[in-house]
């Protein structure tokens, strides 16, 4: 019809819930939303190609990308779907999308050919699987995904499954009835004029559409450098900029405090106190801890001395010269020490003399 925009060629696959929740005049309703979708979109073999998978419980490819290249059979094919009335199985279908029907040998083209990959997924419910590790491995694997939800769906699902930035991929109609609505959203969507929406503006981070054109723009906390495409994290640790007490660092745009050696950061994530360095598990002292702002050094117990480490404590030797106040004989014993006499002479009682 001409009403198909010449959008930029996809590789597309829909994906709809046919639960038990999904009566089935509903998803009549969905049927002629995807009759709709595929009227407005230029399909081809060259150009945009198309798939349909059902889910509920299961999972169903009722066609892939590489069965039909003209609206008519494609319409026909899309008439003929049955619901399949179980569960919701939304990571399953997004897991069979990518291991089923994203592969070249079912039509999907070469990676080479930067055609994208775009899965649309209409549903009412809650997944009943984990649908996130799926989704964020099938968008690392380059598929962007648009999640539709209508009626009793769950959004958090729906923004959990779709691509950044979300109010681009997340769509909620009130219900099966007004579904076709959408149809006009996506034709903006897919068809040339919006170049933003497309993927090839070539804006490392954000694009703004202007008319026929576009411009680039950044996140929070970069600047856009001259190439006027790319963007650069503005340092926020420059003075002035940040309110650290001690130190800045600089992390992706935004800024994280931190403290010096023996000061910990306090609540407000700003401002440092001096610990407590001997707290039990802070130190490596062996025997004695010494707290000193912030630092702190090791002793030793009566009868030790520090070793050259400044950690560990060795026993002294009591009965070094000038350590003891034996007369004649010093005898170690452990920590401490007795007192003895040379042959021919006794000790008195003073335990220290000898006669």
């Amino acid at each position: 019809s001409d009403a198909a925009c010449k959008n930029r060629p996809l590789d597309l696959v829909f994906i709809v819930d046919s639960s038990r929740s999904v009566r089935p005049e509903e998803f009549e309703k969905v049927k002629i939303f995807l009759s709709g979708m595929i009227d407005t979109l230029d399909v081809g073999e060259r150009t945009t190609r198309v798939a349909v998978m059902n889910y509920a419980s299961t999972v169903k490819v009722e066609f892939p990308l590489r069965t039909y290249f003209d609206k008519a059979s494609m319409k026909e094919a899309v008439s003929r779907i049955e619901p399949l009335s179980a569960g919701t199985m939304t990571g399953l279908a997004i897991q069979t999308a990518m291991d089923e029907v994203f592969t070249e040998e079912m039509g999907t083209r070469p990676a080479a050919l930067n055609i994208p990959k775009v899965v649309i997924v209409v549903t009412d419910g809650r997944p009943q699987d984990q649908v996130q590790d799926v989704a964020a491995s099938a968008r690392t694997a380059g598929i962007e995904i648009y999640a539709v939800g209508v009626d009793r769906a769950d959004m958090q699902s729906l923004r959990i499954m779709a691509s950044e930035p979300l109010d681009e991929h997340v769509f909620y109609v009130e219900t099966y009835g007004v579904i076709e609505k959408l149809t006009s959203r996506f034709r903006e969507t897919f068809c040339a004029g919006n170049v933003c929406a497309l993927g090839t503006h070539g804006c490392q981070q954000v694009c703004v559409s202007n008319g026929a054109s576009h411009l680039c723009d950044c996140y929070e906390g970069y600047t856009l450098n001259p190439d006027k495409r790319t963007c650069s994290a503005v340092d926020m640790c420059a003075p002035g900029r940040h309110q650290c007490d001690q130190i800045c660092v600089s992390n992706n745009g935004s800024y994280v405090c931190d403290c010096y050696e023996g000061y910990a950061l306090n609540p407000d994530k700003k401002t440092c106190s001096a610990m407590d360095m001997c707290a039990p598990g802070r130190h490596d002292c062996a025997q004695v801890c010494l707290s000193n702002d912030g630092s702190y050094s090791c002793g030793c117990y009566e009868g030790y001395t520090l070793n050259p480490d400044k950690k560990t404590c060795s026993a002294a030797d009591v009965c070094a010269p000038g350590r003891h106040d034996c007369e004649q004989v010093c005898v170690r014993d452990d920590l401490s020490y007795t007192c003895d006499c040379h042959q021919g002479y006794s000790l008195n009682p003073d335990r220290k003399t000898c006669s």
